[in-house]
């Protein structure tokens, strides 16, 4: 047997051992050199790079080519890093709308290193940045197991931003950049403060796993999640012999040798699969979830008033934090000009240490929407200062909405769950009215059944009666916005709560008692932006079901994001099956008036504003 200082020598030296793996840099570990065919870029395809369990990541690295340090732009995700964005099957139509937008985008960059939901290494590079592009764990040329957002795919995260940090051509700063997924992971890799990390920039990504991903007011989003997964991830899964990805560089599969079905399906985890099981809130959803006090690196949070998220911005410990929330797609705005300006001046800031006036930015900055367009609008802080939250009161006499409602006499207005439920409107505005912000509804509620799901839609009614719709996440005519809660997942945390938004914990079922009255409180999901113009109405229709427009509905789209290709169909589609009809498919009914106010509360900002 080894003595106790034997043991800890052998620790000691074990420990060296793997750290000198990941930080060193022989001139063989940058992989493959190869020439990117872009004047002054070097390109390093598939570098390996050792996590802490000795399993290696493989990463592409795009660098000015001279000699020198540049700061780090880092993004990791499980989407392909070596198919270009115009050639992966399952972006193609994204990458049509994406050049009908922004016809000049392959005119200032060859676009060939241009990836899903990532930044343009040529636009950097350009600019003195290093770009590093890596294959999660399990994806694309990085082997293990593919399990999105898990600790341990957030620790190799990690560890790539130390390694870079480390490496004689990095400044030691790095900043990460990226979309959707690969702003979700940033929040999460922001909670561990690798050593080396400067600056973060999520664009469009969930903080809060189980409201914002699986379950939406504890009710379940698994039919839009199932398609991402199949679709999007599973074919980029390592060792998947039948996907379309294709490495640029090579011409081959980019999923690396051949694994069996059977060995496939072991070494993924689809999160779809999982959330039956676990309905609540728990810890498969808490690991999965940054700890937000832990979060203090500067960071711009940039949210979608149809997407994720502000949440993060709202919750992190950060001192130096901006928020921007645009309109617009989930993908598009993110390669504008513009969108790239702000980006870089960011990052110039904090990588660079440039006086570019960044500090001087005002900490929140949101597009306000109008029918006819949208203006961007500068403050101080969220909710935006003088905000005033005005509540209408609902009538179901009459079906009117209106602050002047809060005394109107009881009633009441039952409908059937899967019907079309209930509708409610203002009065046409006499004036324009800026309502942007957090907003929630207050339910007096009961129904026939034991459980009860609430999908609340707001709308904006023009004066000919026709519904004004927006661009939403990638569904081209969407509402103002929606509104979800099973009731039996009622329980608020006021701890958690604001005046403006509640905080279900959702730790426990508690059915209802058919017939009974019960008070709720509805979250809606993002928070919303609209000007009401003039003679416009305002709508809120309540439905045990998700709000879709008739297929020649007369509509009338507004003008806050206009795309060409406008009938283009959205990946996340309305649609919830396997619910129980014992539960859900009861009459619902909600009481309004004396002893039992319900109503829409909005956040009205101020003409002087």
């Amino acid at each position: 047997m080894c003595n106790k200082r034997t043991v800890r020598m052998r620790l000691f030296v074990a420990a060296i051992s793997v750290m000198a793996s990941i930080f060193a840099l022989s001139p063989s570990s940058f992989g493959e050199r190869v020439d990117s065919g872009v004047r002054g870029m070097a390109f390093d395809h598939n570098m390996p790079v050792t996590m802490t369990d000795g399993l290696q990541l493989r990463v592409n690295i795009y660098r000015p080519d001279k000699p020198g340090r540049f700061p780090v732009l880092m993004l990791m995700g499980p989407y392909g890093k070596d198919t270009p964005y115009a050639d992966a099957p399952a972006y193609k139509p994204s990458w049509s709308k994406l050049l009908a937008k922004y016809p000049d985008l392959c005119r200032k960059s060859s676009c060939r290193y241009l990836r899903f939901e990532s930044p343009d290494p040529e636009r950097w590079v350009q600019e003195g940045y290093i770009v590093i592009a890596a294959d999660t764990r399990g994806a694309g040329a990085s082997p293990g197991m593919l399990d999105p957002f898990s600790p341990r795919e957030i620790e190799d995260y990690a560890t790539l931003i130390t390694w870079a940090a480390h490496q004689p051509w990095s400044t030691g700063k790095v900043g990460l950049i990226g979309t959707s997924y690969m702003a979700i992971n940033q929040w999460l890799v922001a909670a561990r403060q690798p050593e080396g990390l400067a600056a973060i920039l999520p664009w469009e990504g969930a903080f809060d796993y189980y409201r914002e991903i699986a379950f939406y007011g504890g009710i379940p989003n698994t039919v839009s999640w199932k398609f991402w997964w199949d679709h999007q991830v599973v074919t980029d899964q390592h060792g998947n012999g039948t996907s379309p990805l294709v490495d640029m560089v090579t011409g081959q599969r980019s999923t690396g040798e051949t694994l069996s079905p059977e060995l496939l399906k072991q070494n993924r985890i689809g999160p779809v699969d999982a959330w039956p099981s676990q309905p609540l809130d728990g810890a498969f959803y808490q690991e999965r979830m940054p700890d937000p006090s832990r979060i203090v690196v500067p960071l711009l949070c940039v949210g979608n008033w149809e997407g994720w998220s502000i949440k993060g911005y709202v919750a992190a410990a950060s001192k130096a934090k901006w928020l921007r929330i645009e309109t617009g797609d989930h993908l598009t705005p993110f390669y504008s000009e513009e969108s790239l300006a702000v980006q870089k001046r960011f990052f110039d800031h904090f990588l660079k240490g440039q006086k570019n006036g960044w500090e001087g930015v005002a900490p929140v900055t949101v597009q306000v929407r109008r029918p006819d367009g949208a203006s961007w609008q500068k403050a101080a802080a969220w909710p935006l200062p003088k905000t005033q939250w005005d509540r209408y009161y609902l009538d179901a006499g009459d079906g009117g909405m209106s602050p002047d409602k809060g005394n109107a006499s009881a009633d009441e207005k039952s409908y059937l769950a899967m019907g079309e439920g209930v509708t409610f409107k203002t009065a046409p505005f006499a004036e324009d009215v800026n309502f942007t912000g957090p907003a929630m509804i207050k339910l007096w509620v009961r129904s026939s059944t034991p459980d009860m799901d609430i999908f609340a839609t707001l709308r904006l009614i023009d004066p000919d009666g026709r519904d004004v719709t927006f661009m939403g996440n990638s569904n081209p005519r969407v509402p103002l916005n929606e509104g979800l809660l099973r009731v039996s997942q009622r329980v608020i945390d006021p701890a958690k709560s604001t005046d403006y938004e509640v905080y279900h914990p959702h730790l426990a079922v508690e059915p209802m008692t058919p017939g009974q009255l019960y008070e709720v409180a509805v979250n809606f999901q993002y928070p919303i932006s609209i000007v009401v113009p003039k003679g416009y109405r305002l709508a809120l229709t309540l439905q045990g079901k998700d709000w879709q427009y008739a297929p020649h509905a007369d509509t009338v789209r507004s003008k806050d994001y206009e795309l060409p290709d406008s009938q283009n169909s959205g990946l996340f589609y309305a649609e919830h099956p396997n619910r129980d009809p014992a539960l859900f498919n009861g009459t619902s009914t909600v009481d309004t008036g004396a002893g039992h106010a319900s109503y829409l509360l909005l956040p009205h900002v101020p003409a002087s504003n």
